[in-house]
C-alpha cells in the first residue's frame, strides 16, 4: 500500500491507435504498479471531471465554448495534433479534475499523483501540442479560488518547455514556473518562465542534475510555495521520438527523487502529473512514469519515518 493517492480514470486512454502520442501509456502504467505489488486498488481515487467554471478560470469563454461544442476551426483543430472527439474532451475534463483532486490530497496528505495531466503547451485561448486543456492550471487557479492555497510553484522537467503554463500565469507573483528543458525543441517562440533552464542538445545525467539543483534550491527557498505541482516528463530520455535529451532511466530517477528530496525537507505538499513521452517502445516510458511513483513513495516513506 501506498503512502498517498493515485489519481486515474480509464478514460485518460483516448484509443488513438499508432500515434505517437501513447495514450495507452495511462492504463499500461496502472496495470502494472497493480502486477508489481507497488500499489492496490485501495491506492487509486477515480476523479470527477473539472466543471466548465474551474476550466473557465484558465481558458477563454470561447475556447472552451468550441471545444464543448466541437466548432473548432479546421486550423485550431489541427494544431492540437489529436483528433478532435466528444471522447476527448472528457478526457481531458477527468485529467484537469485528476490535477484538482491530486492538489487537494497533497495538500490533505502531503503527496499525490495523477497518472495522467501535465498539459502543459495548452494555451488560455488554444490548445496545441497534444494540449486541449492545461490541467495543472485549472487545479492551482481552483485551490487559489477556494482559498486552499495562495502560492503554488510548477516544477516542469518535460523536455518540451512549458509554453502554455508560462503564458497563463506570466506577471502572476503567486505562482512560481520553472522549466527544465531542450532550447532547441518545440515549441517556438518560448514565453518567459519565472525561471527557464534552456540546455543544449544532448545534454546528459550529470549536467542535467547539476543545474535543476541549482535553480530548485533557490526557487523553494526564496518562493515557499504552499503547493508544489511537478510536471514529471518521461521524454528527457536518450531513446524518446520526440526528444534530443540524453538522460538514462537511472538519470531521470534521480531527478525525480531530487525534486521530491526538496519537497520533503521544506515541507511543501507535493502534487505529481505525469507529463509527456514518447519513446521508441511504450514499455521504456511506462517504466519511466512507474519509477516517479516509486521515488514518491520512497520519499515519502522517508517523511512518514521523520515524523
Amino acid at each position: 500500500m501506498l503512502p498517498f493517492k493515485l489519481i486515474y480514470d480509464e478514460g485518460y486512454d483516448l484509443n488513438l491507435g499508432a500515434h505517437v502520442f501513447p495514450s495507452q501509456k495511462y492504463r499500461m502504467i496502472h496495470d502494472r504498479l497493480l502486477a508489481d505489488g507497488t500499489a492496490t486498488p485501495g491506492d487509486f481515487l477515480a476523479p470527477e471531471p473539472a466543471s466548465d467554471e474551474d476550466v473557465r478560470r484558465v481558458h477563454s469563454r470561447d475556447y472552451v465554448h468550441k471545444l464543448k461544442t466541437g466548432s473548432l476551426s479546421r486550423e485550431e483543430e489541427a494544431r492540437l495534433e489529436v483528433p478532435y472527439s466528444k471522447e476527448l474532451i472528457r478526457a481531458c475534463w477527468l485529467a484537469a479534475g485528476g490535477s484538482i483532486l491530486a492538489g487537494r490530497r497533497a495538500l490533505a496528505d502531503g503527496w499525490a499523483a495523477n497518472i495522467g495531466g501535465g498539459f502543459h503547451h495548452a494555451c488560455p485561448d488554444h490548445g496545441e501540442g497534444f494540449c486541449v486543456i492545461h490541467d495543472v492550471a485549472i487545479a492551482i487557479r481552483r485551490l487559489q479560488f477556494e482559498g486552499a492555497i495562495g502560492r503554488a510553484m510548477v516544477v516542469d522537467t518535460d523536455v518540451h518547455q512549458g509554453n502554455g503554463t508560462a503564458a497563463i500565469f506570466g506577471g502572476d507573483a503567486t505562482v512560481f514556473t520553472l522549466s527544465i528543458h531542450q532550447e532547441y525543441n518545440y515549441p517556438h517562440p518560448k514565453p518567459p518562465s519565472t525561471v527557464d533552464i534552456n540546455l543544449a542538445d544532448g545534454t546528459g545525467d550529470d549536467e542535467y542534475l547539476a543545474l535543476l539543483e541549482k535553480h530548485l534550491q533557490n526557487a523553494v527557498r526564496d518562493f515557499a510555495p504552499q503547493l508544489l505541482f511537478y510536471v514529471a516528463g518521461a521524454d528527457p530520455y536518450r531513446e524518446d521520438q520526440l526528444g534530443g535529451l540524453a538522460l538514462t532511466m537511472d538519470g531521470l530517477a534521480r531527478r525525480d527523487a531530487l525534486v521530491f528530496d526538496y519537497a520533503r525537507r521544506n515541507g511543501t505538499p507535493l502534487a505529481i502529473a505525469l507529463a509527456g513521452g514518447y519513446a521508441r517502445r511504450v514499455a521504456d516510458t511506462v517504466s519511466i512514469h512507474v519509477n516517479t511513483v516509486l521515488a514518491a513513495r520512497e520519499a515519502a516513506g522517508l517523511k512518514t519515518r521523520a515524523t
